[in-house]
């Protein structure tokens, strides 16, 4: 595994501060040339160390006021591939996790109000065949979310 030195770690803090800064910028702060941080941000994307750099958008001020996050029990879990991509359909769901334990997969997912909670659940999830059971927690509000710190 490619490791990360001093440049790359250092340009990645300055896109975690604002990651439409432009790279003259960052090349200004790291006294290094607009050049090295554009090679290093392209090579860091084409190693999918830096997967893009994408707005964060708060869910709740666009009218999704509810979120939860549901553990899928599988008839067979070699289905898993299947039922993912029937997953990727739903918008609403903004991630799936293979996880250890009682569940096969854990989703989270967002909905504007109870009854689209609901709907999601009852006729969107379990409506994909071979999901024998789901398991819901709602979330009551995100006290931090963050990368890991380089």
């Amino acid at each position: 595994m490619d490791v990360l030195d001093e440049f790359d770690i250092n340009i990645i803090k300055e896109l975690e501060k604002d990651g439409r800064m432009a790279f003259s910028t960052i090349a200004n702060t790291l006294k290094i040339s607009n050049t090295m941080v554009h090679q290093r941000i392209n090579r860091l994307i084409e190693q999918n160390i830096l997967t893009g750099i994408k707005p964060i958008i708060d869910e709740k001020k666009i009218g999704y006021d509810w979120g939860a996050f549901t553990g899928l029990t599988l008839t067979k879990d070699a289905d898993s591939s299947r039922i993912i991509e029937e997953l990727k359909k739903i918008p609403e769901i903004t991630e799936c996790y293979y996880v250890t334990g009682s569940f096969t997969l854990y989703i989270k997912m967002i909905a504007r109000n109870h009854e689209h909670m609901r709907k999601l659940l009852y006729e969107k999830i379990d409506n994909i065949p071979g999901i024998s059971k789901t398991d819901s927690m709602i979330e009551l509000g995100c006290a931090f979310k963050r990368n890991i710190s380089l």
